[in-house]
């Protein structure tokens, strides 16, 4: 009898302290032992053979499984050896970075930790197998195609490309029990019409238009609610859902349809953190639906949060709007009091940020990650064309100064007061107030 409940206080232990990784926990588990050390948009093929030999080093299995058009080698990483068979994939579009540097972190923290009792069960619940960045010729161009300029996300079912026949074949051979799909999206992507950026989108990805619902089409609704609720303290307000439609030619879709139910995961951006923050989210959510596979957990739960998620939305957000310009008095159109809404293109974070003017006048209807007031002060378009298409650098003057504005010299006879370039304030910053 005392053996019993000697036993029984154990398993609870036990129990106790597999359950015990709160998401703060994990957050701090990713700040002390993650081994990413670049920008996801800066990660190019040769980086992340970098990365994984420092998982090799670490004990990581670690497989090469296939090569790209270009013949650039595209790997497997595994972990575990329990029944569930998890999969996952990263960037299938190269310009979609953020996750495998996600993926690289989990598996790191995976084989460092795999005494701890949580990982331990894990490793005995569920075998994982990740690739991270499919396309590895698109991910050296930064472009969202492959070499053969055909979008690999909507190759499931012509196979066109060496990347689609890899991946299907991975799932056939395999038959995993459930897939997450990790991407990118636009950072101008939005929470519904609340005029905060969608950090985090998720999806539950159905197998056929009809959007039936299944056993594992429930299931992942409750491990993304896991997901959900477990994010939301670290990015509040700022996860969305993903538009559902049903896309009979891509692969989210066609797993669910050939057994392998799918969550997708849609990574945005979020103003004033850098790209890393949120492959530490991803990271933390990911980590959340093992551990919620591996426990059982997620059978309990509910469909709630993920049923309730705003959906994404569009064309409300642009990266940065000015209200109250005044167009300079040395053209057409001058001395008329304007708004600018400015947007900025997808690019790597070490690269020179491209800004152009996406509309002059009333921006009624937008919202811009960043507003200033630039009320008292003359606009000019360093080339001189304020107008759409063009891009952003602008060059302030105070009102009430003296200026000849027919100078052609203008900017050398009478200094800026303030200069916008890049994105960025060049001189007088702070200056023109934020909104």
């Amino acid at each position: 009898m005392r053996k019993a409940i000697l036993s029984s206080l154990i398993a609870i232990f036990v129990s106790f302290t597999i359950n015990a990784q709160t998401p703060q926990e994990l957050a701090d588990a990713w700040d002390s032992t993650h081994i990413t050390d670049k920008e996801p948009s800066d990660v190019r093929h040769s980086d992340l053979k970098v990365y994984l030999e420092k998982l090799r080093a670490q004990g990581v299995k670690i497989a090469e499984i296939g090569r790209s058009n270009a013949d650039r080698e595209i790997y497997q990483m595994e972990f575990g050896s329990g029944p569930m068979k998890v999969f996952l994939w990263s960037q299938m579009h190269g310009d979609e970075p953020t996750a495998t540097s996600a993926l690289i972190d989990i598996f790191s923290y995976l084989e460092t930790h795999k005494d701890m009792p949580w990982v331990k069960e894990l490793s005995t619940k569920l075998t994982i197998r990740a690739v991270p960045m499919l396309n590895p010729d698109g991910a050296e161009l930064y472009t969202r195609r492959n070499l053969q300029g055909i979008d690999i996300n909507r190759d499931a079912l012509n196979l066109a490309t060496p990347e689609a026949r890899l991946l299907k074949s991975l799932q056939q051979q395999w038959r995993p029990s459930i897939a997450f799909n990790l991407h990118n999206q636009q950072e101008l992507t939005a929470v519904g019409r609340s005029g905060k950026q969608a950090s985090i989108s998720f999806l539950v990805v159905y197998g056929d238009e009809a959007k039936t619902e299944t056993d594992g089409m429930l299931r992942n609704k409750r491990i993304v609610s896991a997901m959900v609720k477990a994010i939301e303290p670290f990015i509040r307000g700022h996860i969305a859902r993903y538009g559902d439609d049903w896309t009979p030619t891509a692969f989210g879709d066609n797993f669910s349809a050939w057994g392998t139910p799918v969550i997708l995961i849609e990574t945005g951006a979020l103003v004033g953190q850098k790209e890393l923050y949120l492959a530490k989210i991803n990271f933390i959510a990911i980590m959340t639906a093992f551990s919620s596979l591996a426990t059982g957990s997620e059978a309990a739960g509910s469909t709630q949060l993920y049923d309730t998620l705003p959906h994404n939305g569009s064309g409300t957000l642009v990266n940065f709007i000015f209200r109250n310009a005044r167009r300079a008095p040395n053209g057409k159109g001058s001395n008329a009091v304007v708004d600018l809404a400015l947007v900025s293109a997808r690019r790597r974070a070490s690269f020179t940020t491209s800004i152009r003017i996406a509309r002059v006048g009333s921006v009624n209807g937008l919202r811009g990650l960043e507003e200033f007031d630039a009320a008292g002060f003359y606009v000019v378009q360093r080339f001189g064309n304020l107008a759409p298409g063009k891009l952003a650098e602008f060059y302030f003057y105070k009102m009430d100064r003296d200026i000849d504005w027919k100078a052609k010299d203008l900017t050398e006879r009478f200094e800026p007061d303030a200069i916008f370039s890049g994105g960025m304030w060049a001189k007088g910053e702070g200056l023109l107030p934020k909104v």
